[in-house]
């Protein structure tokens, strides 16, 4: 059984007067927040507080990447020059920083966001065009992605820390991947299942697959979307699943 474990969530996404998710409340579950960095989602003003609070409440924030795709949340995938798209990233990396430093602490680590954390799982050149830019930027930045993907292996060729992390809240496929958000399977609603499902996951390496197959994941992080129906409910019942398993909760940065 793993003894500790970092919590993980998605936030900044709010917009102006569109408020997505409640990340004051997720603050207060989480030990790393995946905050937006203006590309897919979240203004200054809502990262500026977000970064903020997140230092108030003690959680370690990390950089949320995206595909600059306002529009679409960023999760449409753009065929980009992969300059371009390290460019990109520096650019956000650069933002969020200066917001972070602001209220006294700093980026700690980067995870890409929706389209592109997908793409990166196959694709070479733009996960090493993520990876580029974390190493031109600051090369003692951990990089969170899905075991077994290009982005982290392209991390590990560079000499960067590599994090595998865990969906809790996400239907997986028989070769480790994530279930499509268009496809059955890919969400899950149930609190007490998703509890499960971690703990499992952290005693045995295990998750059962849509199509009922074992699927080894290691994991050094769990990942709770800030943004579904029931998140805050989902991560409280996580949070004390693993409190009662006797399982630390612990940021890996």
């Amino acid at each position: 059984m793993t003894v500790h474990v970092d919590l993980n969530a998605d936030l900044g996404e709010s917009f102006g007067r569109w408020t997505l998710g409640d990340d004051d409340a997720m603050l207060g579950l989480v030990t790393s927040a995946n905050v937006a960095c203006g590309f897919h989602a979240g203004d200054a003003t809502t990262l500026r507080r977000t970064c903020a609070r997140a230092a108030e409440a003690g959680v370690v924030v990390g950089a949320q990447v995206g595909y600059r795709d306002l529009a679409g949340f960023g999760r449409r995938f753009l065929d980009m020059d992969p300059v371009e798209l390290t460019d990109d990233v520096l650019y956000q990396l650069g933002a969020l920083d200066g917001l972070c430093r602001v209220a006294g602490v700093a980026v700690r680590y980067l995870k890409p966001h929706g389209a592109l954390y997908n793409a990166v799982v196959h694709h070479e050149g733009q996960a090493r065009a993520v990876v580029d830019a974390v190493r031109a930027y600051d090369s003692g930045l951990p990089v969170l992605g899905l075991p077994g993907s290009a982005l982290l292996a392209a991390a590990e060729a560079a000499g960067l820390r590599a994090v595998p992390e865990f969906f809790a809240d996400r239907g997986y496929s028989a070769s480790g991947t994530l279930v499509p958000r268009s496809e059955p399977g890919a969400l899950l609603h149930d609190p007490a299942e998703v509890a499960g499902r971690v703990r499992r996951l952290l005693a045995d390496g295990l998750v059962r697959a849509v199509d009922g197959t074992e699927v080894a994941v290691r994991a050094e992080s769990v990942c709770l979307h800030g943004d579904s129906p029931g998140a805050v409910g989902m991560a409280a019942a996580v949070r004390a699943g693993l409190e009662a398993a006797g399982i630390g909760l612990r940021a890996f940065a």
